[in-house]
This record gives C-alpha cells, sequence and structure tokens, in this order.
C-alpha cells in the first residue's frame, strides 16, 4: 500500500494536451502566468512565481531577501534539508532552532535565544502541513528588526488562525513534489505580497532577465539586457497546465486527506506505545504526512519493518537537520533529535479508500502488539 500517491485524471491531461497543442512549452508561459494568479489568490497573496521546486523558491527568496556570505537564518530543524541546503547556497549559515513538542515546527523560545548579531531573518517550516506559531514568530523577527520567511512546502491549504499558509509571513514556498497535497509530479512556487521581492525573483529565475513572455506583442526587437547573475528555476508550461487543475481539486483532496486524518486520531488514540499527531485547535492541517511517535520501548524501526514486511508502505517523519553532517558540528537539540528517532510516516494520500485505511490500521495495531512482545 502506497505511503503517498497522487490523483490525476483526465482533466490534467486534458491541460497537458492544451499546452502541447499551443506549441509553448518552455517555462515561464502563458500557463505559468495562470497558475500563477490563481494560487496567489489561494494562499491570500499578491503575487506568486511558479519555480522548478521549493528549492528553488527557498534560494530565490533567500536571494531576494538580501541574504549574504556571513549572514545567520535561524531555521526550524525538523524538516527536510533542503530548507538549510537554501540557506547554504545563500552563502549563509543556518543557524537551527529546536521544535515545539507538540507540532514539531521551530519553537519561539529557542528562536528568541538565537538571535545574535549575524542574525538576518527566521526560516520557518510547516513540519508535515501544520505551520507553527507565527504570532509569536512575527513577534520576535519585528522586536529584532528581522525578515521572516514560512517554508510552506508540505502546507498548501493549511491555515493559521483563520489565514492561509503562505500568507503568514513576508515571504513563503511551496512544493509540489509528487507526495505533497497538490502535485505535477515536482514544481514549487514562491508567494508574497511585495511586488519588488517577487519581480526580481522572476528575472533570477530566468539567467536574469524578464522571461520571454515579457516581450511578446513588443514592437521592434527588444534585447534583454543581463545586469545580474540568475538561474533557470523555471517551471514548465506542462507542469503549470497541471497545478491549476490540481489547485481546482485542492478542496477535495483536503477533504479526503483530513478524513482519513481523523480515522487514525480515533483508531491510535488508545493504542499504548504511539502517540498519533496533534492539530492544534487554531490551525488546519494540510495532512501531507501523518507522523505517528513510537516509544522507544517498541523501537520505531521495528515497527516500521512489520509494516513494510506486510505490505503497508512507511518511513521515517523526517530530518533533524542538525544531526546531518553537510551542516557541521551543531548543539544538540533534542526535542528534534527524539523525533528524528520515534516518528514514523504511514500512508496518507486522497486516494486510500475505507478498506485500505482499515488494513493500515490493524497493520500498526499488530505490529505494536508484535514489538511489544519481543521486549518482554
Amino acid at each position: 500500500m502506497a505511503l503517498g500517491q497522487p490523483t490525476v485524471g483526465d482533466e490534467e491531461l486534458a491541460a497537458v494536451a492544451e499546452v502541447l497543442r499551443s506549441g509553448w512549452l518552455a517555462g515561464a508561459g502563458p500557463a505559468c502566468a495562470e497558475f500563477e494568479r490563481r494560487f496567489a489568490t489561494a494562499v491570500g497573496t499578491g503575487h506568486a512565481l511558479a519555480t522548478a521546486n521549493c528549492g528553488s523558491a527557498l534560494q530565490l527568496g533567500l536571494t531576494v531577501l538580501g541574504v549574504r556570505p556571513g549572514d545567520e537564518v535561524i531555521v526550524g530543524d525538523y524538516t527536510f534539508p533542503a530548507t538549510g541546503h537554501a540557506v547554504l547556497h545563500a552563502g549563509a549559515t543556518p543557524v537551527f532552532a529546536d521544535v515545539s513538542p507538540d507540532t514539531w515546527c521551530a519553537d519561539p523560545a529557542a528562536i528568541e535565544t538565537l538571535v545574535g548579531p549575524r542574525t538576518v531573518g527566521i526560516l520557518a517550516v510547516d513540519v508535515a502541513g501544520q505551520p507553527g506559531d507565527f504570532d509569536a514568530y512575527r513577534a520576535i523577527a519585528d522586536r529584532h528588526g528581522l525578515w521572516l520567511f514560512e517554508d510552506a512546502a508540505c502546507s498548501a491549504g493549511a491555515t493559521y488562525r483563520a489565514r492561509p499558509a503562505g500568507s503568514l509571513a513576508d515571504l513563503a514556498a511551496f512544493s509540489f513534489h509528487g507526495r505533497k497535497g497538490i502535485t505535477a509530479g515536482e514544481g514549487g512556487a514562491l508567494v508574497g505580497d511585495r511586488a519588488d521581492l517577487i519581480e526580481h525573483a522572476r528575472r533570477l529565475h530566468s539567467y536574469g532577465i524578464e522571461p520571454a513572455i515579457s516581450r511578446e506583442g513588443a514592437e521592434g526587437l527588444p534585447i534583454p539586457v543581463f545586469s545580474e547573475a540568475g538561474h533557470n528555476f523555471r517551471m514548465s508550461e506542462v507542469q503549470a497546465a497541471i497545478m491549476t487543475v490540481q489547485l481546482d481539486r485542492l478542496p477535495a483532496l483536503l477533504a479526503a486527506r483530513r478524513a482519513v486524518a481523523k480515522r487514525y486520531h480515533e483508531a491510535f488514540a488508545d493504542l499504548d506505545g504511539v502517540e498519533p499527531p496533534a492539530e492544534l485547535p487554531d490551525r488546519e492541517h494540510a495532512w501531507q504526512s501523518y507522523l505517528l511517535t513510537i516509544d522507544p520501548a517498541l523501537g520505531r524501526d521495528a515497527v516500521a519493518l512489520y509494516l513494510r514486511e506486510r505490505g503497508v508502505q512507511c518511513t521515517f517523519g523526517t530530518y533533524a537537520s542538525h544531526l546531518q553532517p553537510v551542516y557541521g558540528p551543531q548543539p544538540s537539540l533534542p526535542v528534534s533529535a527524539r523525533a528524528f528517532a520515534s516518528q514514523v510516516a504511514i500512508p496518507l494520500h486522497a486516494n486510500l479508500t475505507e478498506q485500505q485505511v482499515d488494513r493500515v490500521i490493524a497493520t500498526v495495531r499488530d505490529a505494536v502488539a508484535a514489538s511489544g512482545r519481543t521486549q518482554e
């Protein structure tokens, strides 16, 4: 049984066919422009830029925010290392903050202790699809004159105090990887309210010049001038067409994921040795992943092996970034390290049937029972 699975069909095929017939397949064309317009509206921001992936959106965002070598950026620790990598690619140093034990998002108290003379901003991650405490993050940022950047890779459709994920910071970056709630296989977006930042990122995502669509219909022969070095971080037109259809599907996909999460909550609430994830009452979770915390006495790896041997795909939660050697020696962050050592992600996607959910639940309960017997 698949850990994650995209929901695609005839509508996506029709959208791709329309792009193929149009003759414009390269990135940053009319399909991208339409998706950007609609995605900005969906996440409550003034502007959006479609990108090759979330990593490129993060890197572009840090660049236009002015991050330079020698700067420090505070990063929520429990995250796929693309977050910390983006800081490294900007020439700066990621300073990892330990996380709250309920959401596994950056702990505001931990962030406060890390602000120093070289700190320029806070990069806060919506772990597994649930935003952290962005009002507290904003208060810290404002108090110290820092920018705030939301890594919303997992959280399209999530909310924090009735505000959409993506609208909670100066900039936000999304992922449309195959395991996300809406997907084109790959892809990403950078969103925000400041037109100057998004337009600067738009130039940088096309090698440092305005995309070709900006010259459509111009008189004469406009020749772009390169004033700074950029990248090819563009989303293709095919991906953008798929993403526009996926955006239409988003409410139904979220409802399906939330229904599965509710079933899991009910099934695992009384299961000794297993802690279901928390959804805080002032938030709506996007449920990109459902992470169970397994008591060390049972052994997370033993539970995972049992599931896999019986055809139920699973994986670890995500990374305690400070433990990855690419970042060099780091101070201990115990909450994040415990989550890294004890969490397992079980199947969660919009295509799961009731029978499949029943099977996952039964197999998890059997795995816990078997691990408990092994420890006796």
